[in-house]
């Protein structure tokens, strides 16, 4: 009978800083692709969103990487059910680490650590969660479109959540934005689920409300 071995190794994961324009800088979005996406992915999601310039972005992009069958563009994906455990740990030691390198670079004035809102989409709206209450860093707010909460995290201490859902989005439905939101209320978390004409998808009208969203965050 064949043994399976766990074994820690290193590895470098890609980052993508893009940093304010406008002063002075209103904090850190902490932002997470989805499946078979890459760290410009969300970058590129994001820029529809108003008075994005005022905050660094912080695009993590996921270690498991690949191609795409017919481009070869480079991808990736977060993580797999195989050996999820040590994945979920990694994944978050790596997210600590690319903010504190992101720190080390961009400091904020006076030394302080700036707001953090942690965005995800799809797969990535797992990491995000994950992120803010695992990671060594607390955060402003989650932002999570087309994912769901996962069963693994606490949400008792989760910061206020913006859910985006599209009508249509047949993998993560509304049916499903409802029970993550029923189990947010329990725990009495302050949340929102923007329900909006499309399908598993950014679209201008989710973009509005993350602009409103990052406007109520305390300057």
């Amino acid at each position: 009978m064949p043994r399976i071995l766990s074994v820690e190794t290193r590895t470098h994961g890609r980052v993508v800083v893009r940093d304010a324009t406008d002063l002075p800088v209103r904090g850190l979005i902490v932002a997470f692709h989805g499946y078979g996406q890459s760290a410009e992915s969300i970058l590129a999601d994001l820029d529809g969103v108003s008075g994005m310039d005022a905050w660094t972005v912080v695009s993590v992009q996921a270690l498991h990487r690949f191609y795409t069958r017919g481009d070869q563009a480079v991808i990736a994906s977060w993580m797999t059910r195989q050996d999820r455990e040590p994945a979920i740990a990694d994944n978050i030691a790596y997210v600590d680490r690319a903010i504190e390198a992101t720190l080390d670079v961009s400091p904020s004035p006076r030394g302080l650590v700036p707001p953090i809102v942690w965005v995800g989409f799809s797969q990535g709206v797992g990491m995000a969660y994950r992120a803010a209450l695992s990671g060594s860093r607390k955060g402003a707010a989650v932002i999570a479109l087309g994912g769901d909460v996962p069963p693994d995290v606490d949400v008792a201490h989760a910061p206020p959540v913006l859910i985006g859902v599209g009508v249509h989005d047949t993998w993560y439905t509304v049916e499903k934005a409802r029970a993550d939101a029923a189990r947010l209320a329990a725990a009495g978390v302050s949340h929102e689920v923007v329900t909006f004409d499309g399908g598993h998808e950014w679209t201008d009208e989710f973009r509005t409300a993350v602009a409103r969203w990052l406007d109520r965050i305390p300057r």
